[in-house]
């Protein structure tokens, strides 16, 4: 069982991905913005962060840089989960950090298999 940390301000998006992730096997927790991301995950510690970019306050790049320098300790694996499109953002997304960036809408069964390969090691 992995630990994950779902980051958007979306309170659908959270309540869909908190069901499909506790349906995967895994822990969960959230947060709806950047800022009480990073102190949540100092605590808690995620395995994996599925982070949105566009939030109130601080963004989803911002935290991807601030969970990558170390700010909330551990090294999580991060998959940015975005509607920004193109390859500029993903290409943001990447040197902020992200191990993958979704757009969505997305499958969650492809979401799944990506989240597979990157922390197989808790595979539910």
């Amino acid at each position: 069982m992995a630990k994950v940390l779902i980051v958007d301000d979306e309170p659908n998006i959270v309540l869909s991905l908190e069901f499909l992730m506790r349906k995967d096997g895994h822990e969960v927790q959230s947060a709806p913005d950047g800022a009480r991301a990073l102190v949540l995950a100092e605590r808690f510690r995620p395995d994996l962060v599925l982070l949105d970019v566009m939030m109130p306050g601080m963004d989803g790049y911002e935290v991807c840089r601030r969970l990558r320098a170390g700010a909330a300790g551990g090294s999580p694996r991060i998959v940015m989960l975005t509607a920004i499109g193109g390859d500029g953002a993903a290409q943001q997304g990447t040197l902020a950090g992200a191990d993958l960036y979704v757009t969505k809408p997305f499958s969650t069964r492809e979401l799944l298999a990506d989240i597979g390969r990157l922390i197989p090691e808790h595979r539910a």
